[in-house]
């Protein structure tokens, strides 16, 4: 039986559309919506003539679908997920889960009331760098976690981040949320808890004094983007409304005692992440985050800097996009869409990383000041922990 897919929004992320058009596979996208005639036309170049196209989420809801992907930009995630669990259609949405804590929480109770099936789209979990840091910790490599650091270098911050809705604050709070809550859910992944005080600083330091803008909205971050555009000052045509940090540091207190740290710059000469996980009998530590990544242990006492590590540990290998974590990903919703059960994914971790991305930028606005995050109702985090949360999952 062949599962039928919806895709609400056919841009920034319109290339997980292709892993859930797989009819020899059983799952066939059969219409999508967006309010664009250039997106809607890309659509029927990309899944074929067969796929009807419609402009909005109310038309896309009167179709006969089992499953939707909602792709649109973070600001209307919450309006149009509470819509699509309202009809009961299992919904799969795009991280961040919202750009507020209210608004997580809203999504989420509404999946809980209604009992409609909820996926976010928090893809590194699936990707092999970041699953073999996690193996090695499940394993005990380094014994008991006690801090997680992560640094993360964003080369393209200037044309992915600066160009277009990414850099107005309305539509995306911070980059230490829109940017951030792929780290933040992976820190929380690796520690074994949730993020309970946020502390950060901030700043515009760079893009904030190019005064050459331009209006993107026809145009998309790969129409605009080069390598050539280099030192970032150099960088032209940026977005009119340009209000988001372009370097920021946060930390964070877990629930479990744990100490982490995020360090998110978009102006440096590379792209990648780094991450650290100290535990009372070793260390990890990732070099690079694609197909090449190696994970290194370091669990032997020395007084000096000693580059080769105590093991190098394997990364597994995956085809498509953002190392293979893509393809997976959208396969694990189709499964879940289909079947339910326990997934990799959390509606409830979605959340948390939300709360703390929303913790630490407004510490970040308000002077560097310890902020709490609010609790998750109990209801809720029951819910989703008897429905959706693997036995071994912790975070």
């Amino acid at each position: 039986m062949t599962t039928r897919i919806g895709i609400l929004g056919f841009g920034l992320r319109a290339s997980l559309a292709s892993y859930a058009h797989q009819p020899d596979a059983g799952s066939r996208v059969v219409a999508v919506a967006d309010p664009d005639p250039a997106r809607r036309r890309a659509a029927a170049d990309a899944l074929g003539g067969d796929v009807t196209l419609l402009p909005d989420l109310d038309a896309l809801l009167d179709q006969d679908l089992d499953a939707l992907m909602v792709l649109t930009p973070d600001h209307l995630h919450e309006e149009h997920a509470l819509r699509a669990l309202e009809r009961g259609v299992p919904t799969f949405l795009e991280k961040p889960l919202a750009v507020s804590t209210e608004g997580a929480d809203r999504i989420l109770d509404q999946a809980w009331r209604t009992g409609t099936r909820l996926y976010v789209g928090h893809n590194m979990r699936h990707m092999p760098v970041v699953r073999a840091l996690r193996s090695a910790v499940q394993d005990g490599r380094i014994g008991e976690v006690k801090a997680v650091w992560c640094r993360h270098f964003v080369s393209t911050g200037g044309d992915f981040y600066f160009k277009d809705w990414h850099a107005d604050r309305s539509k995306t709070l911070g980059l230490l949320l829109q940017k951030g809550a792929h780290d933040i859910d992976v820190i929380h992944w690796l520690a074994g808890g949730y993020t309970t005080r946020a502390q950060a600083m901030g700043t515009l330091a760079v893009y904030g004094d190019i005064t050459d803008r331009r209006d993107n909205s026809d145009r998309q971050m790969r129409d605009w983007y080069s390598t050539d555009s280099w030192p970032p000052a150099s960088q032209r045509e940026l977005a009119p409304v340009l209000d988001v940090e372009d370097l920021s540091m946060a930390n964070f207190a877990l629930d479990n005692g744990v100490l982490a740290s995020y360090q998110q710059c978009h102006f440096t000469p590379d792209y990648w992440r780094s991450y650290t996980v100290i535990g009372t009998e070793g260390r990890l530590e990732n070099f690079g985050d694609g197909g090449d990544a190696t994970v290194a242990l370091w669990d032997r006492r020395s007084d000096t800097y000693r580059a080769e590590p105590d093991a190098t540990l394997p990364v597994g290998a995956a085809d498509g996009g953002h190392g293979g974590a893509d393809p997976l990903l959208v396969a694990e919703f189709l499964r879940f869409a289909r079947e339910g059960g326990p997934t990799d994914t959390s509606p409830v971790a979605a959340r948390q990383a939300v709360a703390a991305g929303v913790a630490a930028t407004s510490s970040l606005r308000s002077g560097g000041a310890v902020v709490e995050v609010p609790p998750l109702p109990a209801e809720l985090e029951a819910y989703f922990a008897a429905s959706q949360t693997r036995p071994d999952a912790g975070a």
